[in-house]
């Protein structure tokens, strides 16, 4: 069991998209905000996350102030969606895909060329969709945009000569293609975040930081695997087999919060998942996420969302396009809701099942 596992199991990555395209220098693309593929894509509800790698050739990614030299075998992830660019160098016409996002939707997989005739670079990039509430949970931590490469060992080179494989020769047409290309894309993705993880510097905090920490990981795995469970101070810190004091500390050095806040919040955003996806009732809603009273649950969901669960669920109904983010004060980037926070300092010692 491990933090990041239990996450994206309740996630529920979605990979909607390849493009595969060849560029020879000089050469300059822009990608759009990703609000703005999510049409495209068929999920107006979810947060796409853009990713780019690198199979041949040189390149330089651009977001905002920010330029990184990418290599063949590298992996370019933005996953707040923001607008970014590729170039050889200086160009001078780049081509904007937001003009061009029809035309490049309706192609599917056939390889696309453009550029000024000289040395090649060629990328297949990948459109990551996931329910945009969830994945704040890990989402927030992450920069505007890094790079990974998968070509230092042969895990690494065997998802890379997958996915060549898959695209190749027009197998991305034949029986069960797209289920295959769906998991190597899900598959990359995942793969490129564990490496993000694992180079971390020492003493970095966030989401992921706390997720490799022995301790907080598995804490946060526990909390992930069992939300609903009766859990308190002490009985997640003798998961950790480290003391109560010790593991709000280091809960609060990694995510800025103790566990009781973080879980509460958790909580809440997989009761509004819930409530937007699903049949279940209030009550039952309320037990799966370890609420005993209805009650106290819809005052808890009032305070975070402005709503009680009920209205909510009606709001989500009439407004198929708004997301769940919408409904609290925090940017996407800045982690979980101040509310929740306010909710979860009623009770200091437990994480209990509210009553």
């Amino acid at each position: 069991m491990d933090a990041l596992s239990e996450v994206l199991r309740t996630v529920k990555l979605d990979s909607a998209f390849f493009f595969n395209a060849e560029f020879s220098a000089p050469w300059s693309f822009r990608s759009p905000n990703s609000c703005r593929l999510a049409p495209y894509l068929n999920h107006s509800r979810g947060h796409v996350i853009v990713y780019h790698l690198l199979i041949e050739g040189k390149a330089f990614a651009r977001l905002a102030n920010d330029r990184l030299a990418i290599h063949p075998g590298d992996v370019v992830i933005c996953p707040h969606g923001d607008s970014h660019a590729f170039e050889s160098g200086p160009c001078d016409h780049a081509v904007d895909a937001e003009d061009q996002l029809q035309r490049i939707f309706s192609q599917g997989l056939k390889l696309s060329r453009m550029g000024g005739g000289g040395e090649v670079a060629r990328f297949i990039c990948g459109f990551m969709v996931c329910e945009p509430t969830l994945s704040q949970a890990f989402l927030p931590g992450l920069p505007a945009m890094f790079k990974v490469n998968i070509r230092q060992d042969q895990s690494g080179q065997w998802l890379e000569n997958s996915i060549r494989y898959s695209l190749a020769d027009g197998r991305a047409t034949g029986a069960g293609a797209q289920a295959v290309l769906a998991k190597l894309s899900e598959t990359l993705f995942i793969e490129t975040l564990r490496r993000y993880m694992s180079l971390l510097p020492e003493g970095q905090t966030g989401w992921l930081a706390g997720a490799r920490d022995a301790e907080v990981g598995k804490v946060l795995a526990r909390m992930h695997r069992q939300p609903a469970a009766p859990w308190t101070v002490a009985a997640l810190a003798r998961e950790a087999g480290i003391s109560r004091p010790v593991l709000a500390a280091r809960f609060r050095q990694y995510l800025g919060e103790p566990p009781v806040s973080y879980l509460t919040h958790w909580r809440l955003q997989l009761s509004a998942q819930m409530l937007s996806s699903t049949n279940y009732s209030v009550a039952q809603i309320a037990s799966k996420v370890g609420y005993d009273s209805e009650q106290a649950f819809n005052r808890a969901f009032k305070r975070n969302f402005g709503n009680p669960p009920a209205r909510y669920r009606n709001e989500r109904k009439s407004r198929p396009d708004s997301t769940a983010m919408a409904h609290t004060d925090t940017p996407a980037r800045s982690g979980f809701p101040r509310q929740a926070r306010a909710i979860a300092r009623v009770t200091n010692n437990s994480i209990s099942r509210h009553r």
